[in-house]
């Protein structure tokens, strides 16, 4: 078997939800080998183990020398140390989103695969969502985007704000969508159930004059994932939960009624995007090509994500546990729509369009 077609050997770190998810697909995919899974909850590894047929660590160390390349899906606060260890080792390494909770460890991390000539990828999987890849074909200078990603509280992100955690996504998707460096921004948030912030709003400008207003929640009990795109001649409408595209084109330059606006729905094939993601971070590992989210493009997103929740302390609530803590949270969230709402309609009127 030449070198190019041999096997991958394969393993992860961190038994949680998204390890096995990564496990679970490693183990379909017939171009690599799922040698083991490590958590310090030796039996969450283990039963792991069981479901895939591979080896439970209770220590990375011990995976390193089996493997060639690693997905590394522990906590965030531990991306950083878990992942320069990996690169050291001379092991390939995709990392979860955020690529890590600081820019120092993203840094570091940047700077061991240079130096050891591995592959670094970031967990973006929303990059490889259908209506995402087909979307980025017909973006053209766009002039005002909006994205909401909103969805119930999950304990077990709790330790990392709503931004690090879900904005980053969209954070991620517009600085790569956009050509052009932020010039400016604003930001507004929320403690409700946790230490960190659970609600977020930025609004962000760009140098080429798009606005992009950016929403993430996690104290909403109805999920949604979706953006929007207004340019010139043409509004991008995207679904991110049903992988769906629509798009509405101007026919003619002034618009006299609904038959001047042609929608078109692209025919968009069912892939998953976390295997769509390992197939890419495979495909760079025997290419040597560099992963379209690159550890670059993960510390550009980071280094955004960290500036905007530093600004967003300036308005953000923090639960108190007193007699008037319902009403206090109760008047913060009225606050912060409202605020929202001014935002929004703001950044409409900046780019001179009229959401009446």
């Amino acid at each position: 078997m030449a070198a190019k077609d041999k096997k991958l050997r394969f393993g992860v770190v961190g038994a949680g939800k998204l390890g096995g998810f990564h496990s679970r697909t490693l183990a379909s995919m017939p171009e690599v080998e799922l040698v083991g899974v490590s958590d310090p909850n030796l039996m969450r590894a283990q039963t792991l183990a069981w479901d895939h047929n591979c080896v439970a660590y209770k220590d990375m160390e011990a995976l390193l020398p089996q493997v060639d390349a690693l997905v590394i899906s522990a906590p965030t606060e531990l991306h950083a140390a878990l992942g320069v260890k990996a690169i050291n080792s001379g092991v390939h390494v995709l990392i979860e989103k955020p690529l890590a909770n600081s820019e120092t460890g993203a840094r570091a991390l940047l700077e061991a695969a240079e130096k050891n000539g591995v592959v670094l990828q970031v967990g973006h999987s929303e990059r490889f969502n259908p209506a995402v890849v087909e979307t980025m074909k017909h973006v053209r200078n766009p002039r005002y985007v909006t994205i909401e990603r909103l969805g119930p509280f999950d304990p077990r992100v709790a330790a990392t704000g709503v931004t690090l955690d879900l904005m980053i996504h969209d954070l991620d998707i517009i600085l790569t969508m956009i050509d052009s460096e932020v010039e400016s921004f604003e930001a507004i948030g929320a403690s409700l159930f946790s230490n960190h912030e659970d609600i977020c709003n930025a609004r962000i400008q760009f140098k080429n004059g798009c606005v992009a207003d950016i929403t993430a929640s996690r104290a909403t009990m109805e999920a949604a994932r979706r953006m929007r795109i207004y340019q010139q001649d043409a509004y991008l409408s995207v679904d991110y939960v049903s992988a769906r595209l629509k798009i509405y084109t101007k026919k003619t330059p002034i618009l006299t009624n609904l038959k001047d606006i042609e929608i078109t729905v692209p025919k968009l094939e069912k892939k998953q995007p976390i295997r769509e993601e390992l197939y890419h971070f495979i495909d760079c590992i025997k290419t040597s090509k560099t992963p379209t989210p690159s550890g670059e493009k993960g510390l550009k997103a980071v280094r955004l994500a960290l500036e905007i929740t530093e600004k967003m302390r300036r308005f953000e609530v923090s639960p108190r546990k007193d007699k008037e803590t319902v009403e206090s949270l109760s008047r913060s969230i009225a606050d912060i729509g409202k605020v929202t709402k001014i935002m929004v309609e703001e950044s409409l009127s900046n780019v001179g369009i009229n959401k009446h």
